[in-house]
C-alpha cells in the first residue's frame, strides 16, 4: 500500500512483563491496538503466547532482542554475546557492532541467535507480521544482514523502518541503507514513524498529534504500554509512562481521532497482503 494513509500501531516487548502482557491485551480489546512485537527469549514468553492465541486477530511480528532482554541460545553457544544469565548487554550496543563488524567468530554466535529467535517464533505457531529489533539494533548492516537472509527461510516480509520525519540525522545513511537493502529483499516496509523522539511518552496528547499527522502512505506509531504496577520493568525504561500510553491506546478521544482521520487500520500482513515495497 502506498495510496491512501495507512496506520500500524504496535506495542513492543510482548512478552517481557506481565504488567506489557496484560496492556497488549488490553489494548487489543479495548483501544486501538492492532500489533505487538515479541521477545521471544523473554521471561514471560508462554504467557503473551496465550494472550495472542486467544486474540488471534491481533497481528504479532518478531521483536528480535540483541541489546538489554534475554537471549534464546544458552551462553555455551554464544559466550561472546550475553552473561552468565544469558542476557545481552543493556548499554554496549557500539561496542558489540563494532565487533559484529569485525570479529567472524562473534558474528557466527550472533547468526546463530539470530536464526533461533526466527524459529522460536515459528514454533509459537503464530504467523509472523514482521520483524524488527530491539532499540533498533537492525539500523546495523551486519545485523541487517543476517535478519533478510535468514528472516526469508522463516517467511519474513515485513519490517520497521525507524525514521521519523525530520529526525534522521546522523542515522540518515543508515536508513537510506536500510531501506535500499529491504526494498532490494523484497521486504515491505512502512514509510514512517512516530514513537522514537517520545519513546515511552507516547501519552494521549502525542498519539493524537501523530494520527493528526498522518502522510500518505503506512505510518506505524509504535509504545511500550503496561498496566500499571510498583517496581520498574527495566532500568533502561525507568522513565517510561507506561500506564498513560495504555490509556492512550484505550481513550475514546483517540478512537474518535482515527475516525476522522480515517486511515486503513491493521498489522503489516494486512497493510501489504502481497508484499508489496
Amino acid at each position: 500500500m502506498r495510496s491512501g494513509k495507512g496506520l500500524i500501531i504496535t506495542a513492543d516487548d510482548f512478552g517481557r512483563h506481565p504488567a506489557i502482557n496484560a496492556a497488549v491485551e488490553q489494548g487489543y480489546r479495548e483501544g486501538v491496538l492492532d500489533c505487538a512485537s515479541l521477545m521471544v527469549g523473554a521471561p514471560y514468553l508462554g504467557e503473551a503466547l496465550e494472550i495472542a492465541r486467544r486474540n488471534p486477530g491481533l497481528r504479532v511480528g518478531l521483536h528480535l532482542v540483541l541489546s538489554d532482554g534475554h537471549s534464546v541460545l544458552p551462553k555455551t553457544r554464544i559466550p561472546d554475546l550475553v552473561d552468565a544469565q544469558g542476557c545481552f548487554p543493556q548499554n554496549a550496543m557500539a561496542h558489540d557492532g563494532c565487533r559484529f563488524f569485525l570479529l567472524p567468530r562473534v558474528r557466527q554466535q550472533l547468526a546463530a541467535e539470530i536464526r533461533a529467535q526466527f524459529e522460536a517464533f515459528e514454533v509459537s505457531g503464530l504467523t509472523l507480521d514482521h520483524a524488527n529489533a530491539h532499540r533498533h539494533f537492525h539500523l546495523h548492516p551486519t545485523v541487517l544482514s543476517l535478519m533478510l537472509s535468514i528472516g526469508k527461510e522463516f517467511g519474513l516480509k515485513a519490517m520497521r523502518l525507524p525514521l521519523e520525519r525530520g529526525r534522521q540525522g546522523l542515522l540518515a545513511p543508515w536508513l537510506l541503507l536500510l531501506r535500499w537493502r529491504m526494498r532490494r529483499a523484497g521486504v515491505s516496509f512502512n514509510d514512517q514513524i512516530f514513537g522514537l523522539s517520545q519513546s515511552g511518552a507516547m501519552g494521549q496528547a502525542a498519539l493524537m498529534s501523530a494520527i493528526k499527522n498522518l502522510a500518505e502512505g503506512v505510518t506505524e506509531i509504535y509504545l511500550h504500554p503496561a498496566v500499571g504496577h510498583s517496581e520498574p520493568i527495566s532500568s533502561s525504561m525507568a522513565n517510561y509512562q507506561h500506564s498513560e500510553e495504555l490509556a492512550a491506546l484505550c481513550s475514546q478521544e483517540v478512537r474518535q481521532a482515527l475516525e476522522n482521520v480515517g486511515p486503513c487500520l491493521g498489522g503489516f500482513q494486512d497493510l501489504f497482503p502481497v508484499g508489496e515495497e
